[in-house]
């Protein structure tokens, strides 16, 4: 994979390779960029078709939920429609691949994501979602969990080996009808961290001492710019971690020591190769 690059990037990425075989405690941080690779648009794509019309506050704030929840609710069943055929890229399974080889090493590897899909999930990834899960479903007014409705996979922890993992959600439906809650009759919201909403309090406290005990750091596909998941890599870096950026458009950012101006699924591959020697 290395002879697909450019010298300079090999020589970048034998370099980061050393530093992260020489270190115990990793901690990786993913957001849009790396999804937008499987065809997922980020949230901050121009809406399209019926939706053009709408902002953030007219579709992802509790105040939009309550004023419209079926206007809500229609609009993530055409995003879960949306990315339900979509499936891990190289970059997913990469990152699978080197949670998969820390299993006999002494390596941790920590995941946290902000995004809602579940693509790190089906590559075979443990993940830590910062913004919540898609594929669920709670109450809005009890927060009881709506089972019937989820259709997200729970481990994939044994379906590694670099293979493409079947979509459970091609066979579910996405109809706009509204939805109660059987304990109080509520209307069921997707299971996701709303604008004005504060992150899950577990995922939260995982991410930051994921982050503040870590000997590296690494932001992939995110600008690092968006609090309060942005403050994660101050937090490394205040605490003697090193600082390792992936994306195509590297963020103007004086705590990065190390940056990847490349697309995620160009970089992991041989990078998590040089990294396990596989």
């Amino acid at each position: 994979m290395l002879a697909e690059l450019t010298p300079a990037l090999i020589a970048e990425v034998e370099r980061a390779a050393q530093l992260l075989k020489s270190k115990s405690r990793i901690c990786i941080l993913t957001g849009a960029g790396i999804s937008a690779e499987s065809g997922i648009p980020t949230f901050r794509d121009k809406q399209t078709g019926l939706w053009e019309n709408y902002g953030v506050e007219d579709l992802a704030t509790p105040e939009a939920f309550t004023r419209d929840p079926k206007l809500v609710w229609s609009w993530y069943q055409w995003r879960r429609q949306l990315v339900a055929d979509k499936a891990p890229n190289p970059a997913h399974h990469a990152l699978a691949q080197w949670q998969y080889h820390t299993q006999t090493s002494d390596q941790t590897v920590t995941l946290i994501t902000q995004n809602v899909d579940d693509l790190h999930e089906q590559a075979g990834s443990s993940v830590t979602h910062l913004h919540g899960h898609l594929w669920r479903n709670r109450c809005g007014q009890c927060n009881a969990p709506y089972q019937e409705q989820s259709s997200a996979p729970s481990d994939h922890q044994d379906i590694m080996q670099n293979t493409m993992s079947v979509n459970t959600h091609l066979d579910m439906s996405f109809d706009n009808t509204l939805l109660t809650c059987s304990h109080c009759g509520g209307y069921i919201r997707p299971d996701i961290v709303w604008f004005g909403e504060a992150l899950p309090v577990q995922a939260w406290q995982t991410a930051e001492e994921a982050a503040a005990n870590c000997e590296v750091f690494i932001s992939i596909g995110t600008s690092s710019l968006v609090y309060p998941a942005a403050g994660l890599a101050q937090l490394a870096k205040q605490n003697g971690a090193q600082v390792m950026e992936i994306n195509p458009n590297p963020t103007p950012n004086t705590i990065v020591d190390i940056t990847f101006a490349e697309k995620a699924g160009v970089i992991l591959p041989p990078l998590i190769e040089a990294i396990t020697d596989l």
